[in-house]
């Protein structure tokens, strides 16, 4: 009963940040029963790629082979084996992290290409209901958007509402690299939208490598806008307990993996996480060991911990939220599973307190002026001297 009324609290508590946000009290009503299913299984295909015997010896299977393990393989291959299994098996090769860049991002085109063919036939069946009709009419098109000349897919997975994890410059020779990594309601349809674009995983890191190139124009980087975990729909039970994040934080962690076999920046890449992506990050931060040394929350609902400490050696911890932020008035507890623990941004936290001035919202942070958006470049680029520091 304890556990029911803490639950209905916490929902509560979040449905009534939404109305403050323009949400609408009877949107959030109704995602408060639209609970998602995470992703935890490898892409279409990997069954068939496992039990492939043309090569004459196993393929990594994708369930359990490591990124150093699949790196090493696809570097015993000739460009044209490589090519051949993109081809077969795109999914596949395309979501494999420890794979070459090139190869991902040929065989993610591939994917694209084929769900964008499969979805304007379901558009064109006559039978389908308007519902469907309209889902599929969206589909292709957020396909087809990704397909354009000088977009990087990383990595591309159709299954429920998409995933897509998109590279902004040339990682193979970044200098430094830095990773989005979004909360709630991003998914492939949202991955980049044309309206209110900073709303958005890929309009967020568009802002950040801008900024990085005005504060350090010298230096290569790369920003990674990684909607690739199913995240929460609304301020319903997901955004209040650790699910979601459970099943991200290790998706998070292969990607990171992967980077370090396919790139090699000057420092581990840096971690920007908002809103439920920060549970995300505090979820994994343990489990890196050095595969990151900057995190950045922002937007913070708690990182289910309760103190830096808790998140693992070498993790250096920045954190940020603006005074008009609604997520400040959601309870910092976490009790029984519901509720994601301490805030970030309280002094005893440990963490270092950033300046957001000029933000304005839960979702203003990378607005273009924004000291928020001058600090995440500036610790991305590993200018610490240049950081401002909240006061007050």
């Amino acid at each position: 009963m304890q556990r029911r009324r803490l639950k209905r609290m916490l929902i509560g508590a979040f449905a009534a940040c939404s109305v403050l946000a323009d949400a609408g009290a009877a949107a959030a009503q109704a995602a408060a029963s639209n609970e998602q299913v995470a992703i935890t299984t490898p892409p279409a295909g990997s069954d068939a790629w496992v039990h492939d015997t043309s090569l004459g010896h196993p393929l990594p299977d994708p369930a359990t082979a490591d990124a150093a393990t699949v790196a090493a393989f696809f570097a015993a291959l000739s460009p044209a084996q490589q090519d051949r299994l993109a081809h077969a098996y795109p999914l596949v090769v395309g979501n494999l992290d420890g794979a070459p860049l090139q190869l991902r991002y040929r065989a993610n085109a591939l994917a694209l290409a084929a769900e964008v063919a499969r979805a304007r036939a379901q558009a064109a069946d006559r039978k389908v209901d308007p519902t469907t009709h309209a889902l599929a009419v969206s589909r292709a098109n957020d396909c087809q958007a990704l397909l354009a000349p000088g977009r990087q897919i990383l990595a591309f997975d159709p299954r429920g509402r998409g995933l897509v994890t998109e590279v902004f410059g040339d990682l193979a020779s970044a200098q430094r690299v830095s990773v989005i990594v979004p909360g709630s309601d991003t998914d492939l349809g949202h991955h980049d939208r044309a309206v209110d674009p900073l709303r958005s995983p890929a309009g967020m890191a568009r802002a950040l490598q801008s900024e990085e190139r005005s504060q350090e124009p010298g230096v290569k980087t790369a920003v990674i806008a990684w909607t690739g975990y199913v995240t929460p729909v609304g301020l319903g039970p997901d955004a209040v307990t650790s699910r979601l994040s459970d099943a991200g934080a290790p998706r998070l962690a292969r990607l990171l993996d992967g980077l370090a076999q396919t790139s090699s920046p000057v420092a581990p890449p840096a971690l920007i996480c908002h809103s439920y992506g920060t549970v995300v990050c505090g979820t994994v931060a343990p489990r890196l060991h050095g595969r990151t040394t900057d995190m950045v929350v922002l937007g913070s609902p708690g990182m289910g911990v309760q103190n830096v400490d808790e998140l693992g050696s070498g993790v250096h911890l920045w954190a940020t939220r603006n005074p008009s932020d609604w997520i400040g008035a959601v309870p910092y507890l976490q009790v029984g599973g519901l509720g994601h623990g301490a805030d970030p941004t309280s002094a005893d936290f440990g963490a270092e307190q950033i300046s957001s001035a000029g933000a304005s919202g839960h979702v203003g942070y990378f607005d273009p002026g924004t000291t928020s958006l001058h600090n995440f470049a500036a610790i991305a680029l590993g200018d610490y001297r240049s950081v401002v520091y909240r006061t007050g």
